[in-house]
């Protein structure tokens, strides 16, 4: 298992549009990707439970991935989330 934790940069926080890219350029990884926030957790390939946390602007997140390419995908996680201006 990889951990990797960043703080947002957008100010709106994590919100429709991003969302769904970020879910999207996951879900091209076989690896599972929990996203960790304010005591809460959710599947990171789903805009659902993304959008669930209400993660806000400046706010500092976990992700923890597992799986096969899971070293690769954390490797890429914080590139991914400066290519959607999270």
């Amino acid at each position: 298992m990889k951990t990797v934790e960043y703080t947002i940069q957008d100010p709106v926080g994590i919100h429709a549009r991003p969302a769904s890219k970020l879910v999207q350029a996951l879900s091209k990884f076989k690896s599972k990707i929990i996203l960790e926030f304010d005591g809460k957790t959710a599947n990171a390939k789903s805009i659902i439970n993304l959008m669930s946390l209400g993660v806000t602007g400046g706010s500092k997140v976990t992700f923890k991935i597992e799986g096969e390419d899971e070293e690769e995908l954390s490797n890429s996680i914080l590139q991914i989330l400066g290519d959607f201006g999270l």
